[in-house]
């Protein structure tokens, strides 16, 4: 029996839409199925973590979808802002937010406990600086986040769909890689983190072959966590069963 790699179950995200595949005698639907690249995996609530939803979450929540936001009104200032597409149990957001103050954070998951578990973070340590969506992150950022207008794009340890007949849910795509373009600033830092190798060559294929970006990291981007990014739990779990640990990172190209 061959070790399952460490996936992440909390990630919040999909990939853009696509057709479903036909069936026999079927009628043509014109409207298309989008692949999710998540499982939605609704664990239990603590007791603290529901009064912090209830209590607290709706006033740092941001809706998934509805018309764009001006993040200097939801802030509150002007300020550089970087979006964390499912931050799991809300961890390593924490560190970035309380490291730096001057900076703001969007954070992105549909795990309702990791949800509840980042707002107590949040309370415990007094930050202010994040705000959290917890639905998918695509009609977000399709709809809400304003062309040119993020710092940084942080995807770490997403569900690698280690499956052939999966890697279509895989988030890193053409069609995905097109939308985080539009959204971060010229020079803006796309950084992706992952402990399964096969799904860091993926991502380099994309990102490599995409015109948008260009690469910031040197040769596979193995062992070459930034001193910025803290370790996650699922990255301790993929280094307990040996596996290397990649975190590649790709600046937009000047328009």
């Amino acid at each position: 029996m061959t070790d399952q790699p460490p996936t992440n179950p909390l990630v919040s995200n999909t990939t853009l839409e696509s057709p479903a595949a036909p069936t026999a005698n079927a009628r043509p639907d014109p409207v298309h199925r989008p692949i999710r690249s998540f499982i939605r995996r609704e664990g239990r609530l603590t007791g603290a973590q529901t009064r912090a939803i209830n209590e607290q979450l709706p006033a740092v929540e941001l809706a998934g979808q509805g018309a764009l936001l001006d993040l200097t009104q939801v802030f509150g200032r002007a300020a550089p802002c970087t979006l964390e597409i499912g931050f799991g149990n809300g961890e390593s957001l924490l560190a970035m937010a309380a490291t730096a103050p001057e900076q703001d954070f969007i954070g992105i998951e549909v795990h309702r406990p990791g949800v509840g578990q980042l707002v107590l973070g949040m309370e415990r340590l007094g930050l202010t600086n994040i705000r959290i969506v917890a639905e998918d992150a695509v009609p977000f950022l399709q709809q809400r986040i304003q062309d040119n207008s993020l710092d940084r794009l942080l995807l770490y340890f997403p569900d690698p769909w280690h499956k052939a007949r999966h890697h279509k849910r895989r988030i890193v795509q053409t069609p995905f890689a097109d939308l985080i373009a539009r959204k971060l600033k010229p020079a803006g830092l796309w950084h992706c983190a992952t402990d399964w190798a096969p799904y860091a060559e993926h991502m380099r294929a994309v990102l490599d072959a995409h015109p948008a970006f260009i690469a910031e990291h040197s040769g596979t981007g193995e062992a070459a966590r930034p001193t910025w990014r803290p370790e996650t739990k699922f990255e301790r779990r993929g280094i307990r069963l040996s596996h290397a640990v990649f975190d590649l990172r790709y600046r937009r190209a000047a328009p």
